[in-house]
C-alpha cells in the first residue's frame, strides 16, 4: 500500500465494528476486576518486555476483540508502509516536504538496511563526532566550571529532562550543566547571580536562530558576559543552528549545525544534546543512542502483536476516540524523571494536537489528549483525589524504577509500593455506603518499568514514546512532524511589542487594547 494515499482509520472497516464493541465499555458493562477473576493469564495477555522497558496493560479497559479490532485498523490504514517511509527518509512531513529522520542519528545500521546513501551516514557520523569531541573537551576543562543551555521548546525541554534525570544516577562529574527556556528575563537573572564570566560556557540553541525567547536570553548572556568583564566572547558562547550566518552576526564563531530533517520536539540525539553530552561525556551519550537505536529496531521489525510503540498506540486511540477519555495523566515514580511529563507533554501536544488530516481536511474525531502529569508520589498528595474520585476518569501512565541509585533499598521500596498500591487502588476501588470514602474502582491505567535510570534505558523509553506519538498520528492521518499552531502567536507578538512602546492600539479588539493600556499606564 502506498503511504500517501493509505486510509484514515475512521474510513477502515474496523472503525465501526470498534464503534459498536466500545458500547459496552462506555456504558460500564466491562469491569476490570470481573476481567481479572475471569482469565487468570490476563496480565500475561496484556503485558509485554521490549529493549530495557517492560509494559502493562493489563489494567486498562481493553479485552481480546478489542486488541484484535485495533490491529486490524492498524493493516488496514497501511501503518506499516508509513513506519517504512519515516525509517526511511521519505518526506513523510508533508506540509513541509522534507523527512522526519531523527532515527538516523541514532540508528545508521538500520538506515543502511533501508538504502540510505553512504555520504549522509558520513556525514552525520562526522557532524556526531565533533559535538562529542567538544563536549569531552569541556569536560576535562577545569576553567569552565558552569555550562548555560540557552533555548526553548526542543531545545530545552529534552536535553534539560534528560541531563536531571541522569544527574540523579551519578553521571555528571563535569562542569554544572544549568538551562534557560523562560522569555521572562527573571529566570536568566536570578542564574546570573551565581556565575562567574570566565568561568561559564553559554550554548545558544535555536534551530532557525531567530527563537525571539532564545535571542533574547542570549542577549542578556552577552551583555551580562561583557559588563562582567568577559574576555574572548568566541570562547564561551558556542551556537547551535542550521543558520550559521545569524550565529556569527550574534558572535559566535564555533557553531554545530543541524539539519531541517531534525524537528525540534526530536532534536535531543542532534547536536541540541550538547549540555547533554557534556554533562554525561561521549560514552554516555553513546550509550544513550544505543538504548534508543535497540527500540527503533524494535519498531522496525516486531509484529505487529508485539511492536510495543504501536501498541501503546492503539491503546491511545482507543481511550480517546472510542473510550472518550480526554487527558492522560503521567506520573513517573524517580526523581531524575520528574521533568518527563513537560517533555511529553510538547512531544505529543504539538504533533499530534491536529483538527486536520495530511490532506488538510477537517477530523470528525479527537486526536491527541491533554498530556499533564507529576513525580508521582508529590502527584499523590496534590491531585490523585481527582483520579480516585472525581467523576470523570483519567487513564493514569505510572513509570517506576527497579533498581534504584541512592543505595537506600528501604526507602525505594516505599515509594514501588506506593506506586503499585495507586495503580490497584484505581482499579479495585472501596465499597463506602456513605459515600465519602467510596472508591468507584474500575480506573484505568498503565504500568511502566525500567530496571533502572541510565543512558541506554533513558535512551529506549524516549524513543518508544517517540515512536508512540508517531504512530497514533500515522492512525489518525494527520502529520505529526508540523506545528503551524506555533505561528500566529508568534506573528501577533510581533506585532504587539512595538505597540507596548508607541502605545498604538488601533486595528485591536477592545479587550486586547484595554489590556495594551492597562500594562504600560
Amino acid at each position: 500500500m502506498n503511504w500517501q494515499t493509505r486510509p484514515r482509520c475512521d474510513e477502515t472497516a474496523a472503525w465501526p465494528l470498534l464503534k459498536e464493541h466500545a458500547q459496552a465499555f462506555r456504558s460500564g458493562v466491562f469491569d476490570l476486576r470481573d476481567a481479572f477473576a475471569e482469565d487468570s493469564q490476563r496480565f500475561a495477555h496484556f503485558s509485554q518486555d521490549a529493549p530495557h522497558v517492560f509494559v502493562d496493560f493489563s489494567k486498562n479497559l481493553i479485552d481480546a476483540r478489542a486488541q484484535a479490532l485495533l490491529l486490524q485498523l492498524a493493516r488496514e490504514c497501511g501503518f506499516e508502509a508509513h513506519r517504512d517511509a519515516m525509517l526511511a527518509g521519505e518526506s513523510v512531513n508533508t506540509t513541509e516536504h522534507r523527512a522526519a529522520w531523527h532515527t538516523l542519528l541514532r540508528s545508521s545500521s538500520l538506515a543502511q538496511a533501508r538504502g540510505t546513501r553512504h555520504d549522509c551516514l558520513a556525514e552525520v557520523e562526522a557532524a556526531q563526532s565533533r559535538m562529542l569531541d567538544f563536549a569531552d573537551a569541556v569536560r576535562t576543562n577545569a576553567a569552565i566550571t558552569d555550562v548555560v543551555n540557552i533555548g526553548i521548546g526542543g531545545s530545552d525541554l529534552g536535553p534539560r529532562m534528560a541531563v536531571q534525570a541522569l544527574r540523579t544516577v551519578g553521571m555528571t562529574n563535569g562542569p554544572r550543566v544549568h538551562f534557560v527556556a523562560n522569555g521572562d528575563g527573571h529566570e536568566m537573572a536570578e542564574l546570573l547571580l551565581r556565575l562567574s564570566a570566565a568561568h561559564t560556557l553559554f550554548i545558544v540553541a535555536s534551530k532557525t536562530f531567530g527563537t525571539v525567547e532564545t535571542l533574547l536570553n542570549a542577549q542578556a548572556a552577552r551583555d551580562w558576559f561583557l559588563a562582567q568583564g568577559g574576555k574572548d566572547l568566541a570562547r564561551h558562547f558556542v551556537g547551535v543552528t542550521c543558520n550559521a550566518t545569524a550565529a556569527r552576526q550574534f558572535g559566535i564563531s564555533r557553531i554545530f549545525g543541524l539539519w531541517d530533517w531534525v524537528g525540534g520536539r526530536y532534536s535531543l540525539w542532534s547536536a541540541i544534546g550538547l549540555p547533554l553530552a557534556i554533562a554525561i561525556g561521549s560514552s554516555g551519550f553513546r550509550a544513550m543512542l544505543a538504548g534508543a537505536r535497540a527500540m527503533d529496531e524494535h519498531f522496525a521489525t516486531a509484529p505487529f502483536e508485539s511492536n510495543l510503540p504501536l501498541r501503546l498506540a492503539l491503546l491511545d486511540l482507543w481511550q480517546r476516540d472510542f473510550l472518550g477519555f480526554g487527558s492522560r495523566c503521567v506520573t513517573p515514580y524517580h526523581h531524575g524523571l520528574r521533568r518527563l511529563p513537560a517533555y511529553l507533554q510538547q512531544l505529543e501536544m504539538e504533533s499530534n494536537g491536529k483538527g486536520v488530516d495530511a490532506q488538510g481536511r477537517t477530523l470528525p474525531f479527537p486526536t491527541s489528549p491533554v498530556v499533564w502529569g507529576e513525580a508521582g508520589s508529590n502527584g499523590q498528595h496534590a491531585f490523585f483525589q481527582m483520579l480516585h474520585q472525581g467523576p470523570d476518569a483519567v487513564p493514569v501512565e505510572f513509570i517506576a524504577v527497579r533498581d534504584p541509585a541512592h543505595g537506600r533499598l528501604e526507602q525505594h521500596r516505599a515509594l514501588l509500593a506506593n506506586a503499585l498500591a495507586q495503580a490497584r487502588a484505581l482499579m479495585i476501588g472501596q465499597k463506602d455506603d456513605g459515600g465519602h470514602r467510596n472508591f468507584p474502582g474500575n480506573r484505568p491505567s498503565t504500568f511502566l518499568v525500567l530496571d533502572h535510570v541510565q543512558p541506554a534505558s533513558l535512551g529506549a523509553l524516549l524513543a518508544l514514546y517517540e515512536h508512540r506519538v508517531f504512530s497514533s498520528g500515522s492512525l489518525w492521518g494527520i502529520n505529526s512532524f508540523d506545528q503551524w499552531g506555533v505561528e500566529l502567536g508568534k506573528t501577533l507578538a510581533g506585532d504587539l511589542a512595538p505597540r507596548l512602546v508607541s502605545a498604538d492600539s488601533a486595528g485591536l479588539d477592545a479587550s486586547t487594547a484595554g489590556l495594551l493600556a492597562r500594562l504600560i499606564s
